[in-house]
């Protein structure tokens, strides 16, 4: 096991997460996954042994992480933060080349293929067209883009991101993530990102650690996804306190937005109503009705006259 979490529980003065007993092996994808404020950086953190943990111990290659010096933590892993200190003039190319300097003392050169490698990266990242562009004048997805470039220079047998696709577009969300599941899979790198975004991300994740209530539930993304229905079937918000739904038989997304369009357009009580997806159209049945709606512009007209 390349990282272990033995009975590991984290925070600051007051646990956040209790109790991890966990472990990742070189070449998986795992999406760290959890609300906001539930300790996903904090956990990160640790692992990187900038907050010590509140109880049990991290371990990298069977190695305590807190015996480590931080150039050794370095060499194994590779980070990349949703927010980055920017460096002063320097271009798209000097930062990633960046990476290439945990190798080496600070006044040693590049190599030709060290420099043929941060070139490969920047192709990848589909940033050909910026190498020379000051950072400052990159966009927020492309210096996001940037910062994992040097992460991948930087040669790590592991790399955590913390929100590495927060600033993307979705093309360029699965270009990152594309690129980081083949990394672990031709590369032989341990991969754990962090993200609100799973119904995209985990389709790349071998693993997920799913933080919640103050415990990490860890698992094949498939049995983690199948044991919290929440994370499968969406929120319906009721903010319309006039409305009262009908019956919705369909999908999980299409009775999310049918429930959203209803509410919004009709402040009445709903509930003597069916209404069932029957691709590509809804079946609305009444007491005394029965009518098929092609659009949601349809369902609007038909619920209009229904007093």
């Amino acid at each position: 096991m390349f990282l272990e979490l033995k009975n590991t529980t984290f925070g600051y003065k007051n646990p956040l997460i209790q109790e991890v007993e966990t472990g990742l092996q070189l070449g998986e994808t795992c999406l760290l996954i959890g609300n906001n404020g539930v300790g996903k950086t904090t956990l990160i953190k640790s692992i990187l042994n900038q907050i010590p943990v509140l109880d049990g111990e991290i371990r990298l290659q069977n190695k305590q992480i807190k015996d480590l010096s931080n150039k050794e933590i370095a060499e194994q892993v590779a980070v990349v933060f949703s927010k980055s200190q920017i460096p002063a003039n320097y271009t798209l190319t000097d930062l990633i080349a960046l990476g290439k300097y945990i190798h080496y003392p600070y006044y040693f050169e590049l190599t030709d293929e060290d420099k043929v490698e941060v070139e490969e990266i920047i192709y990848s990242l589909n940033l050909s067209q910026y190498t020379n562009f000051p950072l400052q004048k990159l966009s927020d997805g492309n210096l996001q883009k940037a910062f994992i470039g040097r992460a991948l220079a930087q040669n790590s047998p592991m790399i955590i991101l913390d929100e590495p696709t927060t600033h993307l577009d979705e093309e360029n969300k699965i270009i990152i993530l594309k690129l980081l599941r083949k990394l672990a899979k031709t590369r032989n790198k341990l991969i754990l990102f962090s993200s609100h975004d799973w119904r995209l991300s985990k389709e790349f994740a071998d693993k997920i650690w799913l933080v919640n209530d103050g415990i990490l539930d860890a698992g094949i993304t498939e049995d983690i996804l199948l044991k919290h229905d929440e994370l499968l079937n969406p929120n319906i918000f009721h903010v319309n306190e006039g409305f009262v739904p009908p019956q919705i038989i369909s999908p999980a997304l299409h009775k999310e937005m049918l429930y959203s369009f209803l509410q919004k357009n009709a402040s009445k009580n709903l509930s003597t109503l069916k209404f069932e997806f029957i691709d590509p159209f809804w079946l609305i049945s009444g007491p005394d009705f029965q009518q098929k709606c092609g659009s949601f512009s349809e369902v609007a007209d038909l619920i209009a006259n229904i007093g």
